[in-house]
C-alpha cells in the first residue's frame, strides 16, 4: 500500500442555503484515503457522510450546496494533484466517471429510465477511453459478468425498470467500475441487496482494490459490512468527524460515546445462540422495557397450504401470454398466535411476493389461506375489505406508503374511518394512543411525512398498521432501510408491541442477524418455494438445505477478524424463475429432519 493520498479532505464545510438562513450539512472534517485502501465513513443519516462524498465529486452544488471552506486535493493520473474545491465545471466532467467512480444508493435514480443498461454502460466507456461501439458493447458484457449478472447479454438489451433492486443496483457498481477509476467512491451500495449479493460486491470490490490499487472511500451504516472491508474508520456525527482509526481498534477500544452508541445498536449474528425465544436488544443510554423472552402460543393464526402465484409474461406481437414468472411455488406453512415467523431469501426469490399473495394484494393461482378459520381465498368484495381488519402490510419504504399531501394525524385515522362509526373524539383518542404506543410526540400529530427522519416515518406507518387491532401484521422489509440505532429501537418497538397485544407478525426480510433476534420460525425461499422451515434455533443452528448454508456463509460479522474471502463464497448462478406456459413443476416435498423441521428434497435447482 502506498503512502501518498490519492484523495485528501481539508477542513472541508458544506453549506446549504434555506429560507431560514445556511444551514451547515458538514462543519469540519479532514482525512485522507491512500491507494489500495479502504476507508469507510460511518454515521447516522444527517450525519454528513453523502454531503461529504458528493463534495469530492462536486455534484454537491446540484443539490443547493456550497463548499464554503477547505481544500479537496486529488492525485490525477498523469501525478499532477489539483484542489477540486477550485475545478471549474468542465474539468470536473473529465474527472467524474473516469477518475473518480460512484456508485449511488438509489439505482432507479442513478439510472436512467429511457435508455437500456448496455447504451447507459457504454456512454462513459466511449466519451473517456475511447472505444469504438464494437469494444465498448464487449467491454460492457464483460463489466455485468464480473458483477455476476445472470444472463448478461439479454440484460444488456433491457431498461432498468425491467430488472429487480439488487440486480439495477449491480448495474450501477458496473457503470462505477466501467474506466477503472483511481478513486471509487461508494454511497451505501449494498443498503437494498441481499447477504448473498453483498457478500460478493463486497469481495469485487475487495478483489479491484488490491488488483489495481483503487482506493475506495465506503459510505455505510451498517456496520458488519465496515468489519468485512475497511482498513480505517471515520466515525461522523452531526457535520464532524468524532473519531478515526484502523478497524481493528474501532471496533475492540472504541473512544468516543458515539461510536460504542453505535456499535451497541448492531445485531450480530450468532449472538442468540442456545436462545429458544426472541429477545429485544439492549441499547445503550436507554432505560430498558424489561420484556421477557417473547413465548406466543401454540394456536395456529395462519395457515397457508400449496399456495401458488405465478405472473404472466407477455410477447409478440398480439401481446399473448408467452411465459410465467413463478412468483410463488407451492408454499405451505402456519404462523401460531404471538409469534413471528420471518421469510428469508434474496430478491426475487418470491418472499414480499408470498405476503402480498396472502392480503390478496396480488391474486394466487391456487393453494389455501386460512386465517384464524376463514378462508381467504374464498372471499371476494365487501367480505374480503371486512377481512382485511384483521391483517395489515408495514412496506419497506414509508415515504413511498405515506401520502406527502396529508397530515401524519389524517393517515392514521384514515382506517379509523373507513370502518366502524366511532365519534371523531374517540378517532382523535385512538390516533394519539397509537403515536403514544410507537414512542411519538403528539406534537408530530399535525406534522407532514416529509418533516421526520425514516426511523419516525416508519414508526407511523406501524401506528397506522395496527390502527383497527390486527391480528396479523406482515413487515415487508419493514427496517432495511433504516440506520442501526433507529432499526433496534423499531425492532425493540415491534417485539414489545408483540408481547402487549398479542400480535403475529410475518417478517419479510434478507437480514439473517435482524431475522435471528426477532424469530421465532424462519422459513428459507429459493425461488419461490421453501427450501428449509424450523425453530429460529433449528434453522440457525442446524442448517440443512445447501442453499440456507450458502446464506449463512455469505452473512457479514460485525467483527474485522473474523473476514470472509472471496473462497468461502461459492454461490452458483440463480437460475430463472421464467418458464414457458404449460409447464407443470414438481410439487414440493419435504424430510423432516427434527419435529418441525422440515428440509426440501425435490430438486430445489440448487
Amino acid at each position: 500500500m502506498l503512502d501518498t493520498p490519492i484523495a485528501s479532505i481539508k477542513n472541508l464545510r458544506v453549506e446549504f442555503q434555506t429560507k431560514d438562513g445556511p444551514v451547515v450539512g458538514v462543519e469540519d472534517i479532514s482525512f485522507d484515503i491512500n491507494a489500495g485502501e479502504t476507508v469507510c465513513i460511518v454515521g447516522e443519516s444527517g450525519s454528513g457522510k453523502s454531503v461529504a462524498s458528493l463534495s469530492l465529486m462536486r455534484l454537491v452544488e446540484f443539490g443547493g450546496g456550497e463548499i464554503a471552506g477547505g481544500t479537496l486535493l486529488f492525485d490525477r493520473k498523469q501525478g499532477a494533484k489539483m484542489d477540486l474545491a477550485k475545478g471549474n465545471q468542465s474539468m470536473m466532467r473529465s474527472v467524474r466517471g473516469n477518475e473518480i467512480g460512484m456508485i449511488f444508493q438509489e439505482p432507479m435514480t442513478a439510472l436512467n429510465p429511457v435508455f437500456t443498461v448496455g447504451r447507459q454502460l457504454t456512454e462513459g466507456l466511449k466519451l473517456h477511453k475511447g472505444l469504438s461501439q464494437t469494444q465498448a458493447d464487449a467491454r460492457a458484457l464483460e463489466l455485468l459478468k464480473q458483477v455476476r449478472i445472470p444472463e448478461a447479454e439479454r440484460r444488456l438489451k433491457q431498461y432498468p425498470h425491467e430488472l429487480s433492486g439488487g440486480m439495477r443496483q449491480r448495474v450501477v457498481i458496473a457503470m462505477a467500475l466501467a474506466c477503472e477509476p483511481r478513486l471509487l467512491i461508494a454511497d451505501e451500495p449494498t443498503t437494498a441487496l441481499d447477504v448473498t449479493i453483498q457478500a460478493e460486491i463486497l469481495a469485487l470490490i475487495n478483489r479491484l482494490k488490491s488488483e489495481t490499487g483503487t482506493a475506495v472511500m465506503f459510505i455505510t451504516h451498517d456496520m458488519a459490512v465496515v468489519a468485512q472491508l475497511a482498513d480505517r474508520v471515520v466515525v461522523m456525527y452531526r457535520g464532524n468527524k468524532v473519531e478515526e482509526g484502523p478497524v481493528e481498534e474501532i471496533f475492540t477500544n472504541p473512544q468516543h460515546d458515539y461510536t460504542k452508541a453505535l456499535l451497541a445498536a448492531v445485531p450480530k449474528l450468532g449472538e442468540m445462540r442456545g436462545k429458544a425465544l426472541p429477545e429485544p436488544m439492549k441499547l445503550l443510554g436507554q432505560e430498558q422495557n424489561d420484556i421477557a423472552p417473547i413465548q406466543g402460543t401454540d394456536e395456529v393464526l395462519l395457515s397457508v397450504k400449496n399456495l401458488t402465484t405465478r405472473f404472466d409474461v407477455k410477447g409478440g406481437l398480439l401481446r399473448r401470454t408467452v411465459a410465467q414468472v413463478h412468483a410463488v411455488e407451492d408454499v405451505s406453512f402456519d404462523l401460531c398466535r404471538g409469534q413471528t415467523l420471518s421469510l428469508v431469501g434474496e430478491s426475487g426469490c418470491g418472499k414480499s411476493s408470498a405476503g402480498r399473495s396472502i392480503l390478496r394484494l396480488v391474486e394466487p393461482r391456487s393453494g389455501e389461506i386460512l386465517l384464524d378459520g376463514t378462508d381467504i381465498l374464498a372471499l371476494e368484495g365487501e367480505a374480503l375489505r371486512d377481512a382485511r381488519q384483521d391483517m395489515q402490510m408495514i412496506f419497506q419504504d414509508p415515504f413511498a406508503s405515506l401520502n406527502p399531501q396529508m397530515q401524519l394525524m389524517d393517515q392514521v385515522a384514515e382506517p379509523l374511518l373507513n370502518f366502524g362509526n366511532r365519534s371523531k373524539s374517540e378517532i382523535t383518542d385512538r390516533v394519539e394512543m397509537l403515536f403514544e404506543r410507537v414512542h411519538l410526540p403528539r406534537s408530530f400529530l399535525r406534522r407532514y411525512p416529509h418533516e421526520l427522519s425514516g426511523g419516525q416515518r416508519q414508526r407511523v406507518a406501524i401506528a397506522r398498521a395496527l390502527a383497527l387491532n390486527p391480528k396479523l401484521i406482515i413487515a415487508d422489509e419493514a427496517v432495511s432501510a433504516l440506520d442501526v440505532s433507529v432499526q433496534a429501537q423499531v425492532l425493540n418497538l415491534m417485539m414489545e408491541l408483540q408481547a402487549d397485544l398479542g400480535l403475529s407478525f410475518l417478517f419479510i426480510s434478507h437480514d439473517m442477524a435482524v431475522v435471528e433476534r426477532v424469530s421465532h420460525r424462519v422459513g428459507v425461499m429459493y425461488l419461490g418455494r421453501i427450501v428449509e422451515i424450523g425453530s429460529r434455533q433449528q434453522v440457525f443452528e442446524n442448517p440443512q438445505h445447501p442453499y440456507t448454508q450458502a446464506l449463512m456463509k455469505a452473512v457479514p460479522i460485525a467483527d474485522p477478524t473474523n473476514r470472509k474471502s472471496e473462497r468461502d463464497l461459492n454461490f452458483k448462478p440463480i437460475p430463472s424463475p421464467i418458464h414457458k406456459t404449460g409447464y407443470v413443476p414438481e410439487p414440493s416435498v419435504y424430510g423432516e429432519v427434527d419435529p418441525g423441521h422440515l428440509v426440501l428434497t425435490t430438486d430445489s435447482g440448487y
